[in-house]
């Protein structure tokens, strides 16, 4: 059973961004696994001329076994565009698209078609712009597969997991709660166990105010909050080391001893991690019933069509589905 090849099923994401030179560029790119590609064939054949590199295209049968593609062979589950597409020029009218991909992609690894889920780069406002209400594709994923997600990135310093995702930071202490604490590091703990393979992972964790609050003389949220379910967890048996100050802990003397840091919110962990890994790095949604993981970048819709971009974020998001996708059929067999 070992032999078996993934499928993962890919979204460009913006059309007009660089998803699409993404998939193209990384087509005579040899991975472990079918890729299979989640939107309009015109769009990827349009790129692939702007940019000058051939492919051969073909639609996906998944009635037949999955089998590594040849070098520049691309395989496509077509979704029709709404509007055209001029590379750099991002539409509202096509955000109905860019979500309908997203959508029947999830669908595929939730019925089995495909193993994992690998996403390009949205455009969150063009999405908003077009009158539909768009968090993120954690959150949409989240309410599409019916789990609770946890948003962590993975570079090869450091994976740092997040508490809050995309909400205002004057909402965040609102969500710093005890439950949510308690629920974001259940999580995180068995995907790391269950899907990283970490026997018994050990989880930093930061606190919420400057210095961690100062033993709750610069914010109560450390004493009050996060200590009382950090100390209800390590009954359970969790490592976790923490409540710990966002400003020193990624450092090499702490990294060094954690296989995870988990931030209060966005701005306090990404900005380190993409300071050392940036292209590098991958997006991974815990808590969901599909594998998904993702670029750690945007859209750069003034790359888009010149060719002048990294694929490595793109590529080992790939890799890293393809080898989550083993793991867990190692696990179910």
């Amino acid at each position: 059973m070992s032999d078996l090849i993934p499928r993962i099923a890919i979204t460009p994401g913006e059309p007009a961004g660089i998803g699409p030179d993404l998939c193209v560029m990384s087509s005579h790119t040899v991975f472990q696994c079918q890729p299979v590609l989640y939107c309009d064939p015109e769009l990827i054949l349009s790129r692939a001329r702007q940019l000058d590199i051939s492919v051969d295209l073909q639609r996906v049968d998944f009635s037949s076994p999955a089998y590594i593609p040849a070098p520049g062979q691309l395989f496509v589950e077509p979704v029709k565009l709404e509007t055209t597409v001029i590379a750099g020029v991002a539409d509202p009218g096509n955000a109905g698209y860019v979500l309908e991909a997203l959508t029947q992609a999830t669908h595929a690894c939730l019925s089995g078609n495909c193993q994992a889920l690998c996403t390009g780069p949205i455009h969150k406002g063009i999405i908003n712009q077009a009158g539909i209400q768009f968090s993120g594709h954690t959150e949409f994923l989240g309410e599409l597969s019916g789990g609770t997600p946890v948003m962590m990135l993975a570079s090869p310093a450091m994976r740092v997991a997040l508490l809050t995702t995309h909400i205002p930071l004057q909402d965040v202490a609102k969500q710093v709660t005890e439950a949510r604490i308690k629920q974001v590091l259940s999580i995180l703990h068995q995907d790391l166990v269950n899907r990283f393979g970490l026997a018994n992972p050990r989880i930093l964790v930061c606190g919420l105010n400057p210095h961690a609050g100062e033993g709750g003389h610069m914010g109560r949220e450390e004493v009050d909050i996060i200590e009382p379910a950090l100390a209800q967890l390590r009954q359970q048996g969790m490592l976790l080391i923490g409540p710990l100050p966002a400003d020193t802990v990624f450092t090499p003397h702490h990294l060094q001893q954690c296989d995870v840091v988990l931030a209060m919110y966005h701005d306090q962990g990404l900005p380190p991690l993409k300071q050392t890994g940036f292209g590098k790095a991958v997006n991974v949604t815990l808590g969901l019933p599909i594998i998904r993981t993702s670029v750690d970048h945007g859209t750069a819709l003034d790359l888009a069509a010149t060719g002048k971009i990294d694929t490595g974020s793109f590529q080992v998001a790939i890799e890293l589905a393809t080898s989550l996708a083993n793991n867990n059929h190692t696990h179910e067999s």
